[in-house]
């Protein structure tokens, strides 16, 4: 496989000097996608969400609105945190939201980009391809010492076209009947630690049998948080055998860091790429479903 040296889709990444220069577009919708994961024992669940909106209102992109992951955009009625609901109930929340046709949308998360690539793939899934994630975030727009604004911003709602796009989002089925398919790879987001087996945080330690990690912090540079360069991801991605060949098949704990790796496949220009949407919180909970350790 040769090695790309540029990205599939560099309309979908842009830079914090892009978006400076882009301020003022008026057919520009800008998003804080920020959500926290807070982790807790013995509670007998793997962590409690909490909303992004209280640090989006003490600073954000000049401009920015905020997206709630959880309390706007999920489907309520799960029992699973962040479960996709009904494609055309997710594109009136969007268009609700100011997402629509005739505009271009930029996401960003605080911490990591996973929040944002999350919601970059539901868009993709009614069929809106005019999205980009800021590379590096808020966290590398406030480094560079770039302006910020308080307070909160909505935009007025927009008309949106849906034209959903079924199959990036599997469920445990498919993930199931994948298991031991040499045309499919399925990829696991979490940390190595997860991946082993080491950690019971979703309940059942260990991972999806036959499946290889890439966690999604690996595609990140540490200090900018900033998405690898094309060559590093490719020898991440090339190295536990997905070949573009394959269908790959990605899953974490709640179907959001799996984002982040799908993200980054896409950019490889890999095409047939799905998320099982809740992963681990329900896999590692179901004893129906076999589970591998070590």
């Amino acid at each position: 496989m040769l090695t790309p040296t540029r990205y599939a889709h560099p309309d979908a990444i842009v830079s914090t000097d892009w978006l400076a220069g882009h301020l003022s577009d008026p057919n520009l919708r800008i998003f804080d996608c920020t959500t926290y994961l807070r982790y807790e024992a013995g509670t007998g669940r793997p962590y409690r969400v909490e909303s992004g909106r209280e640090d989006y209102g003490k600073g954000h992109v000049p401009g920015a609105a905020f997206l709630d992951l959880q309390g706007e955009l999920s489907d309520g009625t799960s029992r699973y945190s962040f479960m996709m609901p009904p494609l055309e109930e997710l594109a009136a929340r969007f268009a609700e939201r100011g997402i629509g046709n005739g505009l271009r949308v930029v996401l960003y998360a605080r911490k990591t980009p996973q929040w944002a690539t999350r919601i970059w793939w539901m868009l993709r899934a009614v069929g809106w391809d005019h999205v980009a994630i800021l590379d590096g975030g808020i966290d590398k727009w406030e480094a560079e010492g770039r302006p910020t604004e308080t307070g909160e911003r909505r935009y007025p709602s927009a008309s949106f076209t849906a034209r959903p796009r079924p199959g990036l989002f599997v469920g445990k089925d498919e993930v199931a009947g994948a298991i031991g398919d040499a045309q499919t790879c399925t990829i696991n987001a979490l940390s190595s630690e997860l991946h082993k087996g080491d950690n019971p945080r979703y309940g059942r330690p260990g991972r999806v049998p036959g499946s290889v990690n890439v966690p999604a912090a690996a595609l990140l540079d540490s200090d900018s948080l900033a998405f690898k360069t094309p060559e590093e991801a490719t020898q991440l991605f090339q190295a536990v055998g997905a070949d573009r060949s394959k269908s790959m098949l990605l899953y974490c704990g709640g179907g959001i860091a799996a984002t982040l790796d799908a993200f980054l496949l896409y950019q490889l220009g890999y095409t047939d790429i799905a998320v099982y949407d809740a992963s681990m919180s329900e896999w590692a909970k179901d004893e129906s479903l076999p589970i591998e350790r070590g």
